[in-house]
């Protein structure tokens, strides 16, 4: 699935390598998309447990609570993507994460992936709100010409969301995850 949104041929400068070096806080109408770091530790540790979350994202691999911190801490330094925690304004509560990475400067794309950290925070509309919010950031502030993103077949919540945001499907990988024994 994809979102360009800027015309073909405008004149515009390849992407800096390093274009989230001063990486911003977004704000939204109920969230706050802030700079991930360790502080965020709790939440996204806590988000790796969610069974649901991590079928949804297809997160086969088991963390440890030093690799997650060490994740965490090194995420200041990854001056060519961005990793969000997505809080809620109201009262601080981590929701998940939202990310632009693989940057491609000459192509002036990035991929999006976001996560949220549990089941009862499904259907608020959180991720359609950061969905846009990064989204708009990247096309209009960024200078992204392309973001693209995967999402598997059944996770049809998330498809929504995409849609909404402006992603059009663009093909269909067959037998590209493996869960509890089937492709």
């Amino acid at each position: 699935i994809a979102n360009g949104r800027r015309p073909a041929g405008s004149l515009v400068a390849m992407i800096a390598a390093d274009v989230f070096r001063d990486q911003p806080t977004l704000h939204t109408a109920s969230l706050r998309l802030e700079p991930i770091g360790p502080e965020h530790f709790e939440g996204a540790w806590a988000a790796l447990q969610d069974e649901e979350s991590r079928r949804l994202t297809g997160t086969h691999e088991v963390f440890t609570e030093p690799q997650i911190r060490e994740w965490l801490q090194s995420r200041a330094a990854a001056h060519d993507r961005a990793d969000w925690a997505i809080v809620r304004a109201s009262d601080g509560a981590y929701v998940g994460e939202v990310v632009l990475n693989d940057l491609d400067p000459h192509n002036e794309s990035m991929s999006f992936r976001i996560s949220l950290a549990a089941q009862g925070l499904f259907g608020k509309g959180y991720g359609s709100e950061a969905t846009k919010a990064v989204v708009d950031y990247g096309l209009e502030v960024v200078g992204l010409h392309r973001i693209s993103l995967e999402v598997v077949d059944f996770n049809t919540r998330a498809q929504r969301v995409y849609a909404k945001a402006g992603f059009h499907p663009e093909g269909l990988l067959r037998d590209a995850w493996y869960w509890n024994g089937e492709w």
